[in-house]
């Protein structure tokens, strides 16, 4: 069955975004989503267009319609082979698809074509949904080769006569393409003679680029020009060919034998292919830049960058916003995930950015990570920044987390003050855009002679209220494994200036009251984490009732409690076995047979599953799919097998966004003794136009921002420190106001 949504699909539009092209997108109306999988190096879409036919996409690019392919195939094909006298054996490096392959056969002259593709996927999709392209692989003529081009080539020295890379843009892993060592490889698999084409990217867009293209391939070969065509789908609809050849007395501007059987290439237009605009041969041929500038953007200005590198650990819901921050602060990003195809996902589209593979829980593999950045983002579990922070020490470099400091990291402040080394925490949204604006309103009645005497702070990461139609009333927006860890943290708080304690899991939840933010929300909230430490760091020394808790919508509790009553959010470590389905765990955890009315029976009879609730509960059991014959995820414990499960039910569908509530309340006392009541709202819904989650920003961009102001050296004191202090915070306040609205609304009553 075809995927019912693709997050580059909003309200029926596909959109092509990315910052190769700043400033400009693609959109092209959907009929219906073919084809969609997450190959082992890319993200795979395939779908019907309303006016270009079937569409492939690559990471979000568009590589081929059924409507125009033919201007491009058909160009990076025949200005090489057309301009050779010979051409008899043939390498296509990249281009799965087909369509190069397909023009290539169009010269008798050919006897052997041989593909090298590293990602089967796309052949394979391709011959299901692309079948005019395809249908060349019947061909007796052509070969495949599944694997990297890089060593395929070495092996293969002076074989083909011509060799066409149909590769994708240079960001991620396709940047090494467009290097001197690949057009070396190149080269040296020609014949004497040989001719070879390659993607050249976009007059419109990247004239710099294609200026450095042409001087490195004319260091190798005999001869290289730039020619173009045109394409309605591709950025700017314009996109060029380097064409390169061995042999210095040919022309390849000149073709040399007919090409029969075209729709866009003629004798005519591939002499004219070489023909450049005046501000494109200014650039290649002279260097200079006679494009008009704009505020903002120099179309074709080379992105030079502030040789300050930064690495960003993790690849979780909220490191996009992250990565993009740092990147379009011209910083050099490298990120590290356990495994290189995440990593290369998240810097699709980014410029400067680099994928790696990293195994954070190895030091060794750590140190060499961090080894040459300015700053190292730890988004990984918070159990790992400890070591994180000891690889940082080691290699002197700066760190940013989002997390609360824990007492492992604490022990390590002398340690960085030392080595005159920031470690800045708690800088995502809770915490962190909750400190920024708690610190401002607590400083100012300090100032004005009053006292705080009651801080209540809750904020919700929830859904909007039309998505919250699963059995939890929630869809995850950051990390399913944290929001399930975080339900089993003691709740700690004052209450009439004494402090109370809440243990996680049931007693959590039953502690849970309903909460008034707006009456569009029916909302309940309970303590998280311990508050009692925020009379010391938001320096209330006075302060009587405190509490910073969570809010979730009313009905998400109880059913966190017959999870916890059944041990479902144990995260002790556990043999479990693959072929277990979730009916059969759930019932060895109440200790019956495998059947549904069985384990209905026992649920009846739990603790936390009084009578007047049975029948939701029960119905909301199975809509989380606890009832099925659907096999367990094993993750280790029973609560991140758990989260393996919410991930997959509790999923934003196409054009649901998230919501992020975020609110303060503080009980004041005057210098004149008079009472008020202060509070401070945020409320942020996710992008409806495929931009991040609301989650994802207020996480992601704060901790961005602190990247930026380390890397600028406006955060210089030295140690493990988090936004508590009013001068800091303002600092990140003004910041995000001006420059991404974000902001918390106040009120006083």
């Amino acid at each position: 069955m075809a995927p019912k949504s693709h997050p580059a699909i909003v309200n029926g539009w596909f959109r092509e975004i990315s910052s190769q092209w700043p400033g400009q997108a693609l959109n092209l109306k959907v009929k219906k989503i073919l084809h969609h999988e997450k190959s082992l190096f890319q993200d795979v879409l395939v779908f019907e267009s309303e006016t270009y036919g079937n569409v492939l996409v690559l990471d979000g690019a568009v590589q081929v319609t059924e409507r125009d392919e033919f201007s491009y195939q058909e160009m990076i094909t025949h200005l090489p082979m057309a301009a050779h006298p010979n051409p008899e054996n043939v390498l296509v490096v990249g281009g799965g698809d087909g369509g190069v392959i397909r023009e290539v056969l169009k010269h008798d002259t050919v006897k052997k074509v041989t593909l090298v593709d590293i990602d089967e996927a796309v052949i394979r999709v391709s011959k299901l949904y692309l079948p005019t392209l395809s249908a060349c692989y019947e061909d007796p003529r052509v070969e495949v080769f599944i694997g990297d081009g890089f060593k395929f080539l070495p092996a293969h020295k002076d074989e083909y006569d011509v060799i066409i890379t149909d590769s994708s843009d240079p960001v991620g892993p396709a940047q090494a393409l467009f290097e001197a060592p690949y057009f070396k490889l190149l080269h040296d698999a020609l014949k004497t003679g040989g001719h070879m084409s390659t993607q050249g990217e976009c007059l419109w867009l990247h004239l710099p680029l294609i200026k450095e293209l042409r001087e490195t391939t004319k260091s190798l070969f005999k001869v290289a020009e730039y020619a173009y065509t045109t394409i309605p789908t591709y950025p700017s609809g314009q996109i060029g060919f380097l064409v390169c050849c061995k042999d210095q007395e040919r022309k390849l501007n000149t073709p040399v034998r007919a090409v029969s059987g075209t729709k866009y290439y003629n004798a005519d237009v591939h002499k004219a292919a070489f023909v450049l605009p005046e501000f494109g041969r200014a650039m290649i041929e002279d260097g200079r830049n006679v494009l008009p500038v704009f505020e903002g953007v120099r179309p074709g200005a080379k992105n030079e960058t502030t040789k300050k590198k930064v690495l960003l650990l993790g690849s979780g819901l909220v490191a996009g916003p992250a990565a993009q921050y740092i990147t379009s602060h011209n910083h050099e990003l490298t990120v590290a995930c356990r495994t290189l195809a995440t990593a290369e996902a998240l810097v699709q589209g980014l410029p400067n950015a680099t994928p790696v593979s990293v195994d954070v829980s190895s030091a060794d593999a750590l140190r060499q990570a961090i080894k040459g950045h300015d700053v190292v983002v730890s988004l990984v579990p918070y159990t790992l920044h400890a070591g994180v922070m000891e690889a940082a020490l080691a290699e002197k470099v700066h760190v940013v987390t989002t997390s609360y400091i824990n007492p492992q990291m604490r022990a390590l402040h002398d340690k960085f003050v030392e080595a005159g080394l920031i470690c800045f925490n708690e800088i995502g949204l809770d915490p962190g855009v909750d400190h920024l604006w708690a610190v401002k309103i607590i400083d100012e009645v300090h100032r004005a002679g009053g006292k705080v005497k009651s801080f209540y702070s809750y904020c919700g990461g929830l859904t909007e209220p039309a998505a919250s139609d699963n059995a939890l009333g929630y869809k995850f927006s950051w990390s399913p494994a944290g929001v399930l860890m975080a339900l089993n943290n003691t709740g700690r708080f004052l209450e009439n200036g004494a402090p109370r304690e809440v243990a996680g899991g049931d007693e959590l939840m039953r502690f849970a009251k309903p909460y008034y933010y707006s009456p569009a929300y029916n909302l309940v909230a309970y303590p998280n984490r311990d508050s009692t430490v925020f009379r010391e760091h938001y320096q209330i020394p006075e302060v009587e009732n405190l509490v910073r808790g969570t809010l979730r919508y009313a009905g998400f509790c109880e059913v966190i409690r017959v999870w916890a009553e059944l041990g479902l959010l144990d995260d002790t470590p556990r043999e479990l076995d693959a072929n277990t389905t979730w009916l059969e765990l759930v019932a060895s955890r109440l200790g019956v047979a495998a059947e549904s009315q069985a384990v209905l029976g026992a649920l009846a009879k739990l603790d936390s599953v009084p009578a007047h609730e049975y029948k939701v509960l029960a119905q909301k059991f199975k809509q989380a799919g606890l009832l099925s014959d659907e096999k367990i995820s094993p993750r280790g414990t029973h609560l991140r097998t758990l989260a393996a499960l919410l991930e997959q039910k509790c999923q934003f569908e196409d054009a649901e966004v998230d919501l992020v509530l975020l609110q303060h309340t503080f009980e004041v006392v005057r210098a004149d003794g008079t009472e008020e009541t202060i509070y401070a709202k945020l409320e942020e819904y996710g992008d409806r136009n495929g931009g991040p989650s609301a989650m994802a920003k207020l996480v992601g961009v704060p901790c961005g921002l602190a990247v930026q102001l380390i890397l600028e050296g406006a955060l210089t004191t030295p140690g493990v420190h988090a936004p508590y202090d009013e001068p800091t915070a303002k600092l990140f306040r003004d910041r995000l106001e001006a420059d991404e609205g974000i902001t918390m609304k106040e009120t006083v009553v």
